[in-house]
């Protein structure tokens, strides 16, 4: 992990196209404004975990039970 001391309106930048501005510490709180392109996705760190673990969710294999109550119904739902 590389550590970096920065003061209010010191900015750090990543490749060409990101920057990470220390916009004011208030007591032991940092503000920090981040510009990048939209094709970036910029996240807290709570909720960059919550997005992973529902993946996670997601991506669990459907019982064949389920599978095959849905393939019911959408040949149903074609004729």
């Amino acid at each position: 992990m590389l550590v970096l001391s920065r003061k209010a309106n010191e900015a750090i930048r990543i490749m060409d196209d990101i920057e990470i501005k220390v916009l004011a510490v208030e007591g032991d709180q940092v503000k920090l404004g981040i510009s990048a392109p939209k094709s970036v996705d910029v996240h807290r760190g709570e909720v960059y975990e919550a997005i992973q673990e529902e993946n996670k969710h997601a991506a669990k294999p459907v019982s064949a039970e389920i599978l095959q109550a849905f393939i019911k119904h959408a040949n149903k739902a074609s004729t």
